[in-house]
């Protein structure tokens, strides 16, 4: 990476488009590396100690290394390379990359009504202005299409970089919303799964059936459950009917060998061999302490 970065001077046509760019770069920190450089104009140098209040938008896409960023609407939080973050005119804020690992960061500064529309409307918010989506080939390829047509300022560039700063946003907004959707998508899925695990503690059932009956591949069923629960699906199971086990060992006065056959394990020596590995006891020792403790004043 080549450092760059440019302040563009503006017609009055050019504000009446709307939306308008008014400087765009990319810089690199090395580790340990000053920061920021101090050869920009006065209103965009600041530290870290004082912060800094811009008069624009500003979205700035950290594409190596990590850093920190905080500002009057949210709090101090690491930002890890593929992050976006927006900075809000009026806004006190300040960031830095980490002295261990430096960043490299690529940057456009806005202001128009069209994006004071889109925050109005609450697509972007100062309360989240740090955006991760990862490195994004796409929007990559964005800033430096804008970057590399500051450097000759052709006629009619700046509603042009203004438009691909507009698509820039609702690519961005497209690739987040994308994002919460899977979230979702993995979350119900996770949830349904639980629920079928519950439903069927007393039957002869796999990780494999749910997978099928939630129509998903087990690999990835597999991989998002255990994501979400810090379990594989099969450990969830077992431990399920563990917890159901202890209640039944409490609460009834069937046989640790009829406990094991109602909860499917396949012979009370195994039932016994899990309940052990799972809670640090047998299930008869479990039974005694349960109903002393009932027995107790």
């Amino acid at each position: 990476m080549i450092n760059y970065y440019k302040y563009l001077p503006l017609s009055t046509e050019d504000k009446k488009w709307g939306l308008y760019v008014l400087d765009a770069g990319c810089t690199r920190t090395e580790p340990s590396g000053i920061y920021p450089i101090s050869n920009h104009p006065s209103q965009y140098y600041f530290n870290w100690n004082n912060g800094r209040i811009l008069d624009e938008y500003q979205l700035i896409y950290i594409t190596k290394g990590s850093g920190f960023f905080e500002s009057d609407h949210c709090h101090y939080q690491e930002i890890k390379a593929g992050t976006i973050i927006i900075l809000f005119p009026g806004e006190r804020h300040r960031y830095k990359p980490a002295e261990q690992t430096g960043w490299d960061e690529y940057w456009i500064g806005l202001k128009g009504e069209i994006l004071d529309n889109l925050v109005n409307n609450s697509f972007f918010s100062r309360e989240n202005p740090c955006l991760y989506i990862g490195f994004n080939e796409q929007i990559f390829e964005i800033y430096e299409g804008i970057i590399e047509k500051t450097k000759t300022e052709v006629t009619g560039y700046q509603p042009l970089i203004s438009g691909a700063a507009f698509y820039l946003m609702g690519s961005l907004h497209a690739i987040l919303k994308q994002s919460n959707v899977e979230h979702e998508d993995r979350e119900i899925l996770v949830d349904k799964a639980r629920i079928l695990f519950r439903s069927n503690i007393d039957k002869t059932f796999s990780p494999e059936q749910a997978a099928e009956e939630l129509q998903v591949g087990y690999s990835l069923f597999r991989k998002v459950f255990k994501n979400y629960t810090g379990l594989s699906p099969g450990q969830y199971f077992i431990q399920l009917k563990i917890e159901k086990a202890k209640t039944m060992l409490a609460d009834s006065t069937l046989s640790v060998k009829e406990i094991a056959y109602t909860l499917t394990f396949d012979s009370s020596f195994y039932f016994s061999k899990v309940f052990k590995e799972k809670t640090g006891m047998t299930p008869t020792a479990y039974r005694q302490r349960a109903m002393g403790m009932q027995l107790s004043p």
